[in-house]
């Protein structure tokens, strides 16, 4: 008889830690470690069930009183941009995409420094070193791409100058930006909306059905342009359905919003590695 065996990794829990999203909350995240063989696989399969990639590991949060983050991904063939997105996309025409290997360069480093100091000088980033960017971009066991943004070139530059980055992974049913950063004195381009509707143009010239976002969190600031995407849909309850009204997801606290860590384990659903007979 033949039937294949599921890939088995295994899941482990982080200490609760001060939520980056909510003010007076503790997050806790489930994750596991991404390597190996079956990475792509493993990495497409558990993205679909909420989970995010950073570097070599992936998770979801797992907070023990709160379930506000939902992942969220924009459904491409069914997306319109809004009157405001495509004023967005007017202004930015003259900024040209370059999609290059995950590796990291010092102009890169230059820019993301500045992004960091001007609009998250206190968050958990703010002390990364040129050697831990490296690793952000260049650690990755699946296949990623970095995709620059250039403005054109102005008297006494060398070249043209980096406006903006994504770090981008490709799944087999969308693409996944795992971090993106901008130059902020270009405030006026709105340059953050910009990146997710090109990504959107993309995943449509490739075939690929899904722009994930990463977390969509009701009452944080932070996450609430999210919502202004149309065809944008949220994991929640176990499946992905539509955002609808995001006043209707409410971002309660409560002992029982989360199911003990060994019942959403055991909820995982687990990609097949290999053929095996008895």
């Amino acid at each position: 008889m033949r039937h294949t065996l599921p890939i088995a990794p295994q899941f482990y829990v982080t200490a609760p830690q001060p939520c980056p999203y909510l003010d007076g909350r503790m997050e806790r995240k489930l994750f596991t470690a991404l390597q190996g063989e079956h990475a792509q696989r493993l990495n497409d399969t558990l993205s679909k069930q909420g989970f995010r990639r950073s570097q070599n590991v992936l998770y979801r949060p797992s907070c023990s009183e709160c379930s506000a983050c939902l992942s969220a991904r924009i459904r491409v063939a069914d997306f319109a941009p809004s009157r405001t997105q495509r004023r967005v996309l007017r202004k930015t025409a003259h900024l040209k995409r370059n999609a290059t290997s995950p590796w990291a360069t010092e102009d890169q480093f230059a820019l993301f420094r500045r992004y960091l100091d001007a609009r998250h000088a206190d968050g958990g980033m703010a002390d990364m070193d040129i050697f831990e960017f490296a690793a952000m971009i260049e650690e990755t066991p699946i296949k990623s791409r970095v995709i620059e943004y250039t403005r054109p070139q102005a008297d006494g530059d060398r070249a043209r100058a980096l406006a903006a980055v994504c770090l981008t992974d490709v799944f087999d049913d969308g693409l996944s930006m795992v971090y993106s950063f901008y130059d902020p004195v270009m405030v006026d381009l709105s340059l953050g909306t910009y990146l997710i509707l090109d990504h959107i143009a993309i995943a449509r010239e490739a075939g690929l059905p899904y722009v994930y976002l990463g977390y969509w969190v009701p009452g944080s600031r932070k996450m609430g342009y999210k919502s202004g995407f149309s065809a944008l849909e949220i994991y929640k309850g176990g499946r992905w359905q539509e955002l609808g009204d995001p006043a209707a997801h409410r971002a309660e606290l409560h002992p029982l919003s989360m199911d003990p860590i060994a019942e959403q384990v055991a909820r995982i659903s687990l990609p097949e590695a290999r053929p095996h007979r008895d």
